[in-house]
């Protein structure tokens, strides 16, 4: 559904940040002093107001590059208080302000924004969202009339205008303007949004229709397949509904409403409508075009829409689950750990934002307590699949090997273990087995993971390191390898895999080669830097194969490595331990 949505996305993200270039200042609406009449006074302070207002513009650009959004939105409030007909400066606090949430003042600002720059689409589009909040749909259709189609942010507009339509009760007129924008090539994304509307209007059989069509393009995005559930369910096709949800959950796929839905046609009740009214449609089109932006890498913009999103349904959880992860990227979780702990205790999604917090404390340093929270999960919420695998990727890299193994297999046994989905629960496993010494059992996870998957690099490479490391099918193991750095040849470790190798097989000026090349690719990874002393060693470079052996042991922080080279420091690389 967001596919076509990226060719648009950068090119409307660059004309919003050229426009912020575009120099159009004069004098400010508050003069300096306004309770001074000395006219010289100001004069004289206008200098050093203006690089007050500089620095408040650079020091809003870093907090926003950085998503810290509140301090954004003062730092360039600040600025533009300093001079109000600035358009670059007016123009950041109005991003800013929507980027935090406070879509009030953004539209505000976008008001003010417009006398200076009657172009501005985002601007139009803000206004016009705070007019469909408040149900004044002719207002908002008036609002974005003006607003090509020929653009990001006028595509955006078109169909938020179609929903205001549809409010306004003028289905067919959003209809007449949907067809229109189709013919841009967007018909596999406008028909998700076509059904909403079809069934916010009451327009049953035609919502069916138009989310078939959407899960015919899209079976396995689990919006798409709650809308095509919950559209039948509630028309008491409750088979039919069932059927499209297992074809889902048979990938090996889940998503918390789409198990609620399971469970309330389980249970014989219609689960309800996807959207209950313009404002949650209208959400639902911030929401997907807001993930789309982020994807995209314009993570502000796209804050500005999840934001948008969000302000028209409050009670839209998988929106502030969406807001959150994008904080998450930029590093500020605290403060996606305060929207997670606003998510109810009622929520369906509450317990996934739980899962995000205990993310989050691990990340901040607090591995225990995230530790305790997502034991906590895994035991009231046993079949909740996503705490389960993180519950296990947590312990796995506390090295509690043995229960991170228990961790996936629960997880296993939620998703049935046979999905090709599934491959990742068998290759982690795997590895909680081989770090506990419990190598037959890892060896047939790996084993496994392949047969879901057979060309995945990662499962390849360490299951043919791991058999290299143990001379064992070592022709074969080589062949993986190779296969796996074609599949991926900037990954250090697997290059480094090839070149052990390599190595084992006495094939030595290749090895010394290839992991040449992987210290290349990562300069800084004490395994590799010995792998290639030892390869140095047996090539009759002996400098060079202690110069390795030093580098390693010095960025070895565990410690295993530096133990490792400290005899060969010492005495060379012996037979002995030829094959460490």
């Amino acid at each position: 559904m967001t596919s076509l949505l990226h060719r648009f996305a950068r090119p409307a993200l660059i004309a919003i940040l050229l426009a912020t270039t575009a120099s159009q200042s004069g004098q400010s609406a508050q003069p300096v002093q306004t309770a001074q009449s000395d006219a010289r006074t100001s004069f004289d302070l206008l200098p050093m107001f203006r690089a007050s207002a500089t620095g408040a513009y650079m020091a809003g650009q870093q907090a926003l590059q950085d998503l810290r959004t509140d301090e954004a939105a003062r730092y360039f409030f600040q600025a533009a208080e300093a001079d109000w007909q600035n358009t670059i400066l007016v123009e950041r606090a109005f991003i800013a302000f929507a980027a935090d949430g406070q879509i009030g003042r953004a539209a505000s600002t976008a008001k003010h924004l417009l006398e200076l720059d009657p172009t501005n689409e985002l601007a139009e589009l803000v206004i016009a969202t705070e007019a469909l909040k408040e149900r004044r749909y002719d207002s908002a259709e008036s609002q974005l009339g003006a607003i090509g189609q020929d653009s990001f942010t006028g595509i955006t507009a078109s169909i938020l205008r179609a929903w205001a339509l549809v409010g306004a009760n003028r289905k067919t007129d959003a209809d007449a303007m949907l067809d229109t924008l189709g013919e841009t090539g967007l018909d596999d994304f406008l028909v998700f949004h076509r059904a909403l509307m079809a069934e916010v209007s009451g327009e049953t059989e035609m919502a069916i229709d138009l989310a078939s069509q959407a899960f015919a393009a899209e079976p396995y995005v689990a919006r798409v397949v709650e809308l095509y559930a919950r559209v039948l369910a509630n028309a008491g096709r409750f088979d039919e509904a069932t059927d499209v949800i297992a074809e889902f959950e048979d990938q090996g796929l889940t998503h918390p409403f789409v198990t609620q839905v399971r469970e309330q046609i389980a249970a014989g009740q219609r689960p309800g409508i996807f959207a209950s009214n313009v404002q949650v449609g209208a959400a639902e089109m911030f929401h997907g075009i807001g993930v789309a932006l982020s994807r995209d890498g314009s993570l502000d913009l796209s804050l500005v829409f999840l934001r948008m999103g969000l302000y028209l349904d409050p009670n839209a959880d998988v929106i502030s689950l969406a807001l959150g992860e994008l904080l998450d990227t930029a590093g500020q979780h605290e403060a996606a750990n305060r929207i997670y702990d606003a998510v109810p205790v009622t929520s369906t999604m509450k317990p996934t934002a739980v899962v995000r917090i205990a993310q989050n404390l691990d990340a901040l340093g607090d591995r225990p307590e995230a530790l305790r929270r997502l034991g906590n999960i895994v035991t009231t919420q046993p079949d909740h699949l996503d705490a389960a695998s993180v519950y296990g990727d947590m312990l796995r890299y506390d090295e509690q090997f043995p229960e991170a193994a228990e961790a996936y297999t629960q997880a296993l046994t939620i998703t049935g273990g046979d999905h090709p989905a599934d491959w990742r629960f068998y290759y982690v496993r795997g590895i909680a087995y081989e770090r506990d010494k419990q190598w037959p059992k890892a060896e047939a996870d790996f084993l496994k993971a392949l047969e879901l998957n057979p060309d995945q690099p990662a499962v390849l490479n360490y299951l043919g390191y791991s058999w290299i490391d143990q001379d064992m099918h070592l022709t074969e193991a080589l062949e993986m390898i190779q296969k796996a750095v074609d599949a991926q040849p900037q990954d250090g470790y697997i290059v480094d895999s090839l070149g052990w190798a390599f190595y084992k097989l006495g094939r030595i000026d290749e090895a010394v080669a290839t992991l040449e090349q992987a210290v290349q690719l990562r300069p800084n990874d004490p395994e590799l830097n010995d792998h290639l002393g030892d390869a140095y060693w047996t090539a009759g470079r002996e400098l060079e194969a202690r110069f390795q052996w030093k580098i390693a042991a010095a960025m070895d922080e565990e410690g295993h490595v530096k133990e490792r080279v400290a005899a060969k420091l010492a005495d060379g690389l012996t037979a002995a331990n030829a094959t460490e």
